[in-house]
């Protein structure tokens, strides 16, 4: 009798692939309106992110953002001023400075890079539109109101060091809610996945229905292109 298939399996959210809702206890986003400069009170640790959290205190009250580089309890940042950990909206951050926690449209909290260690650059100012280079090399437009911080996420050392056990690298997986090790579609019977058995070992060519149930969504979902690049 076969099994179902982990498409299946994670659609219907056992404990495997749940996640857990301690982890995610600090919502990482400032406040739609920022006067003045702000407290950093305390900086801790977050199993559900790669980097260290802080929260800061201003005058709208206490929010959680991931922590700079260098980041110490006490210091002070600005909303105002640039500066490190500044956050200050894209218009007024001067070309070729490094940011992070960019905001996707105005006053929504910060939604592109807050990976431990990650930033992105400043690269051009034109009209209402600021262009920033991110970390994948290419190059993002976003509105001039956007708010970004100043900076380098901290944390940037995380991968240097290895797993070295199997085990504990099931671990740090498991605490984001990821299945880890990963059992390869072509390794599974027929029975288990689409890609099963050792037959037709052509994944490329498997365009998923847009109207496919969770155990077909497999291969290529919506894509935008098909064929050999030329």
């Amino acid at each position: 009798m076969g099994k179902r298939i982990i498409q299946q399996r994670r659609g219907r959210a056992t404990s495997t692939y749940k996640v857990n809702k301690k982890a995610f206890n600090h919502k990482l986003q400032f406040p739609s309106r920022l006067e003045g400069e702000g407290n950093i009170i305390k900086l801790m640790n977050s199993r559900a992110h790669t980097c260290p959290i802080a929260k800061i205190n201003s005058k709208k009250g206490s929010f959680y953002i991931p922590a700079y580089k260098n980041m110490v309890e006490g210091e002070k940042i600005s909303f105002e001023k640039i500066g490190e950990g500044s956050i200050l909206k894209l218009e007024n951050i001067p070309v070729k400075t490094k940011i992070y926690c960019i905001e996707s449209n105005p006053n929504d909290g910060g939604k592109y890079i807050k990976s431990g260690g990650n930033h992105a650059v400043v690269t051009r100012i034109v009209g209402d539109s600021v262009y920033v280079l991110m970390p994948s090399k290419k190059e993002k437009k976003f509105n001039k109101n956007c708010r970004a911080i100043v900076g380098i996420v901290a944390g940037a050392g995380r991968i240097d060091k290895p797993a070295i056990k199997a085990g504990k690298k099931f671990h740090i997986k498991k605490t984001k809610s990821k299945l880890w090790p990963r059992t390869g579609a072509f390794k599974m019977n027929a029975i288990d996945h689409p890609f099963g058995s050792g037959r037709g070992k052509n994944p490329k060519s498997k365009i998923a229905k847009r109207n496919a149930p969770a155990g077909a969504r497999v291969g290529l979902l919506r894509p935008k292109r098909t064929g050999k690049r030329k």
